[in-house]
């Protein structure tokens, strides 16, 4: 299989069984799915967790609990903006600035945007945990995004900054049916699965509602950004890349 036939047949697996939850159709997404509040409560009794300071975390429905956990925690959460179409692309989440009760409203999709500070990238403080969201995954660390690459991006830009770096803790929320070389996978246990690509970023932690998986990944992060695999038509529509382009 490749990597667009892996996430068909998640999506299809979400859409077809009683798993998934809104937003529907679950295709051309991070599906969101039934347990989401269950792994994110589980992801908050690792060491990664509790000693983390600031998170990165991805805009989609099942990282909603990441999100709120965080700020409840007291820790800084950075959100991408939509494709880093911004010139200050990443929102800045300060639990300082938002009086509890309004935590709910801000970590919507919508109420990032309107909390949200706009950052760039040399101002993001050291990220200590990303939280990505997945398509598929397997337990040695590999990961399926919805196949659009930004996810990747942003680490490559902030590791050209030192934003992150070997002392990030790279984790995901997931539905078992993602987990495609476990017991639940939607993919099916003779499935032969996909090697990453050189600029994807392995996962340290995959967390379920029913278990967390510490990898010990084989596969290398990407160092930087690969200039030379990026076309000049993404260069003009991200704005932060097409300025910092050798």
């Amino acid at each position: 299989m490749d990597k667009q036939a892996v996430r068909e047949a998640v999506w299809d697996a979400f859409d077809e069984g009683d798993q998934g939850r809104f937003p529907f159709p679950p295709h051309d997404r991070i599906p969101n799915f039934a347990g989401a509040d269950a792994a994110a409560e589980r992801l908050a009794t690792t060491a990664a967790w509790e000693s983390a300071a600031t998170l990165k975390a991805n805009p989609d429905a099942p990282q909603l609990p990441v999100r709120r956990a965080a700020l409840r925690a007291g820790k800084t959460v950075y959100v991408a903006q939509p494709r880093l179409r911004d010139p200050n692309p990443f929102l800045r989440l300060d639990p300082e600035e938002i009086p509890p009760e309004e935590i709910d409203d801000a970590t919507t999709v919508a109420g990032i945007s309107e909390y949200g500070t706009p950052t760039a990238p040399e101002d993001v403080a050291h990220v200590d945990l990303i939280v990505a969201g997945s398509v598929g995954v397997t337990t040695d660390g590999a990961r399926i995004g919805k196949g659009e690459g930004y996810s990747d991006l942003e680490w490559a830009l902030l590791s050209e900054l030192d934003a992150v770096s070997s002392d990030t803790t790279v984790a995901t929320t997931v539905h078992e049916l993602s987990v495609l070389d476990g017991p639940e996978s939607a993919a099916g246990a003779a499935a032969e699965l996909p090697a990453p690509d050189a600029h994807d970023v392995p996962l340290d932690l995959v967390v379920t509602p029913e278990r967390t998986v510490r990898t010990d990944t084989p596969y290398a992060r990407p160092s930087g950004v690969d200039w030379d695999a990026l076309g000049g038509e993404r260069l003009d529509a991200i704005p932060v890349l097409r300025e910092r382009a050798p």
